[in-house]
């Protein structure tokens, strides 16, 4: 087998592209035969040392990926060799082979690509869980998406749809805005025409007639935090998913009194150790959703998984609309 080895996070350029022996999974692993595998910004942290989570040196970074198992450890009863299955281990996807847990790796039904499965579990686990689960958005309510063109924005968008919420997609360029409305966005604000200290908080309520969204689904931080805040409807959600802009902003708590609102954690990997039949009960729901066409990952690009170095490059320079996906031949 081949991958790319972390053996010192110090950044993307000290990755290493190495021939490793093929193992074998042990009790209750699984050996997986990569065909895609998604980057996602925690793909990105986690070879910088900067991610919550530090693995154990060395490590193949690649959170995200979907295969075909071809052998099972000790106990596995649940898949079998010849089984596609898409699986989130939180390590080991920017290879040809992977050992993961059998826990952690989903079944695939049929017509269900290793393409779209490589960019699904995460993105729309993590929206499913913020939006069905912590927010209990009804039908009718507006939805703020902030970030909206990246994985989890598009995951977002289409959910909140699925739900039967407006939406509003707010996003950096006209072309990441027209992405989002050709998903299902109902309306867009773009951050380059509308900055968070001059007319974003105008162009919240001309979008909402006066009442602000329902709930902000924000994985991105930063400055548009705070006067996003402010601008929230009367019991409204504010939904913490992220910092991909980087600062982690701090709000003052008299917003959330004087609006009857909450700010409200999203942690899906929290709630997927703590709460596994709930997780098992989202994870179902949003296969339906695919299977009967409401819902379907975003792909930006594929790209071969020995370009991995470029397609970090791309990530960095936030070019990414949706997910980029490496493949294997």
């Amino acid at each position: 087998m081949h991958a790319w080895l972390c053996e010192n996070p110090v950044g993307v350029d000290a990755l290493v592209w190495k021939e490793l022996p093929t193992p074998e999974p042990g009790p209750g692993q699984v050996r997986v035969r990569i065909h895609a595998a998604s980057l996602n910004f925690p793909d990105l942290l986690v070879v910088q040392n900067k991610y919550q989570t530090k693995p154990d040196l060395p490590f193949v970074p690649g959170m995200e990926y979907a295969g075909v198992v071809e052998a099972v450890g000790e106990g596995v009863r649940q898949l079998s060799p010849g089984q596609n299955v898409a699986c989130l281990a939180g390590t080991g996807g920017f290879a040809t082979h992977a050992l993961a847990p059998a826990a952690q790796c989903m079944p695939l039904p049929a017509g269900f690509p290793h393409m779209d499965a490589a960019a699904f579990i995460l993105t729309y686990t993590t929206s499913h869980h913020a939006l069905v689960d912590r927010a209990r958005l009804a039908p009718g309510e507006t939805v703020l998406v902030l970030g909206a063109a990246g994985g989890v924005g598009t995951a977002a968008i289409q959910i909140a749809k699925a739900v039967g919420a407006r939406v509003i997609a707010a996003a950096s360029s006209q072309e990441k805005c027209t992405l989002c409305r050709a998903i299902g966005a109902d309306a867009t604000i773009d951050y380059s025409q509308e900055t968070a200290t001059g007319g974003w908080r105008d162009a919240i309520r001309r979008l909402t007639d006066g009442q602000g969204p329902d709930v902000v689904y924000d994985p991105i931080g930063g400055e548009f935090a705070e006067p996003t805040f402010r601008s929230i409807a009367w019991r409204g959600r504010y939904l913490v998913v992220g910092f991909a802009s980087g600062p982690i902003p701090s709000l003052p708590l008299n917003l959330a009194l004087l609006k009857g609102a909450s700010i409200v954690g999203v942690s899906w990997g929290g709630f997927s150790r703590r709460e596994p039949e709930a997780n098992a009960a989202a994870l179902a729901e949003l296969a339906q959703w695919y299977a009967q066409g409401r819902i379907k990952p975003v792909i930006d690009r594929t790209m071969p998984m020995a370009e991995l170095k470029a397609a970090y490059a791309r990530m960095g320079a936030r070019a990414i609309q949706g997910k980029l996906v490496l493949v294997n031949p």
